[in-house]
């Protein structure tokens, strides 16, 4: 099996609800990561992909990032017992000598990779300390291999691969007339050295001879029972050794534990294990992969030494807009362009935060100061993550280095910047079919304000129209989308790429009111219109912090 730690590798993610550039970003990130170190890392999503960005990563052929929902400590993040199964068909002896000699209590019992049971050491004390039945060989369909190996014995003839299927175990102690009485057809026999013993064992037709001693066996007793069928084996030991020893010869399948097995996923997260580990007096818990192979075993030691997910986080900050479970994760790195915000490590991480209007920007620099150059798609995704945060240089937050960087990137590429935008921009604000939820946190982020949770939305268009049919669809789904959230506050800008300007949709206690008062517009204004207004990092949730924080 695959050693766990060679499977180590980094998730590249931005925030939940990922536009454009958060998608972008993590992909071109993780490329020039893997390049820098040589270690996997892995470019992921942390919601649904946005019409835009689906465009953008379609025309230039990328494949989207991975859903990452989760970053709580799974089962794969632990060092696991790897372990190969074992077929049904062994011996409880061999079993035995297994489990001692790798220390373990318990053993896997796989058919084709999938657990078929659990062998314990329970189980095998069963086995040799409850069974008085000298039928039980047959009734396990033991395998006259398997006899012979348990009694360190050698078969002399007959198939070495049948199965004793009828008859029990019997040691012939007495004479030929006494063994008449006793021993039936098909019945396995425990002989000495007496050839005599072994014509009647012939004459009454048993499946198997065990002869003890290393008894010398003729050439008649062996003619005999091959014409038979009989099987002859040969064993060092003596009577009494052998008939203690033979009960071991029994498959493990007989005895092993088939119900009531606890097994969990490799993708099952460590607290629900634990949860359920703490209810369980088992020592050792089987793990299957997604197809149901088995692939080890964990336990409560092992969960001590379980290895935190390790992450490098882009285009944000803020905890509400992270992937679920980023207080277990090992954050590495934070890559961003937003207000610092509420983001807590356990150490000291690489943090670039840089007063620009696309992260992207911000990885195109570390390609060029690495030295590395950019591939023509890699340049592409780019120049489209800043031309969509920047809406085409028409931000305020857009920068000259922006813009610059992009215009490079877009010659690299092979691109028409206004073609490109066009193109983006009508794909994003096509909305046609989806839900008013759909709509609402297509791109949508979350902040902590003081006492409160505020949610913020954006759609942007080049169409009034289209933004109309948008706010039908929107404004009476916001009460919902708050409630769902658990959030005081909606804000949803509807903007005007065009007329560089927003439309404030405002749900809560007094949000309207508040925004109104924000931007020294009339009280009785039916409408929030905000001119100018087209960025949500720099223009509104600025604003908007003020205004709650007074």
């Amino acid at each position: 099996m695959v050693n766990q730690k060679n499977k180590r590798k980094v998730y590249v993610v931005g925030h939940k609800n990922p536009d454009t550039d958060s998608i972008c970003s993590a992909i071109a990130y993780a490329a020039l990561k893997t390049k820098m170190t040589g270690i996997k890392h892995e470019a992921r999503r942390a919601g649904l992909v946005n019409e835009e960005t689906q465009y953008v990563l379609k025309r230039f052929g990328v494949k989207a990032p991975t859903l990452l929902s989760d970053l709580r400590t799974q089962v794969k993040d632990v060092d696991i017992r790897e372990l190969e199964g074992l077929q049904g068909s062994i011996s409880i002896k061999s079993a035995w000598e297994q489990m001692k000699q790798i220390n373990l209590n318990t053993l896997p019992i796989t058919r084709n990779n999938k657990l078929e049971g659990l062998i314990t050491v329970g189980d095998i004390a069963t086995s040799y300390m409850n069974v008085y039945d000298s039928a039980i060989l047959c009734k396990a369909r033991t395998q006259y291999r398997n006899i012979a190996s348990t009694i360190d014995g050698e078969i002399i003839s007959g198939n070495p691969h049948g199965y004793l299927l009828d008859g029990k175990v019997v040691m012939a102690t007495s004479s030929p007339v006494g063994m008449k009485e006793f021993i039936k057809e098909n019945d396995l026999v425990i002989l000495g050295n007496r050839e005599e013993s072994h014509l009647c064992a012939i004459e009454l037709n048993v499946s198997c001879m065990v002869i003890c001693q290393n008894t010398e066996i003729s050439e008649l007793i062996k003619r005999l029972a091959e014409e038979r069928q009989i099987v002859i084996i040969k064993t060092p030991h003596d009577s009494f050794t052998t008939s203690r020893l033979i009960n071991q010869s029994i498959p493990v399948k007989y005895f092993m534990t088939k119900e009531g097995i606890f097994s969990f996923s490799m993708n099952d997260y460590v607290d629900d294990v634990k949860d359920v580990m703490a209810k369980k007096k088992f020592r050792d818990f089987p793990i299957l992969d997604s197809k149901g192979n088995f692939q080890g075993f964990i336990s409560r030691r092992r969960l001590l030494n379980v290895r935190k997910k390790q992450v490098i986080l882009v285009d944000h900050n803020e905890k509400n807009q992270a992937v679920d479970g980023i207080d277990e994760a090992e954050v590495l790195e934070i890559i961003d362009h937003h207000r610092l915000s509420s983001i807590e490590t356990i150490g000291p991480v690489f943090f670039r935060n840089q007063p620009v209007g696309c992260t992207a920007t911000i990885i195109s620099q570390i390609y060029h100061e690495n030295g590395i150059e950019i591939d023509e798609t890699t340049a592409a995704l780019l120049c489209s993550a800043i031309v969509s945060d920047t809406l085409m240089f028409r931000s305020p937050t857009c920068t000259p280095l922006d813009e610059e960087t992009a215009k490079e990137l877009a010659a690299a590429a092979g691109v028409d910047i206004e073609e490109l935008a066009l193109e983006m921009f009508n794909a994003g604000s096509n909305l046609r079919g989806k839900s008013a939820e759909e709509i609402c946190f297509l791109d949508f982020k979350q902040f902590r304000v003081g006492d409160k949770n505020v949610g913020v939305g954006q759609v942007n268009s080049m169409n009034a129209d289209e933004l109309k049919e948008i706010k039908k669809t929107v404004e009476p789904y916001l009460e919902n989308a708050a409630r769902s959230h658990s959030l005081e506050m909606i804000f949803f800008m509807l903007t005007n790429i065009i007329t560089e300007s927003t439309e404030l949709l405002c749900f809560g206690p007094s949000a309207k009111e508040e925004m109104l008062l924000a931007y020294d517009l009339p009280l009785d204004s039916e409408e929030v219109v905000l001119k100018g207004v087209v960025s949500r990092k720099k223009q509104l949730v600025p604003t908007l912090v003020v205004a709650l924080q007074q």
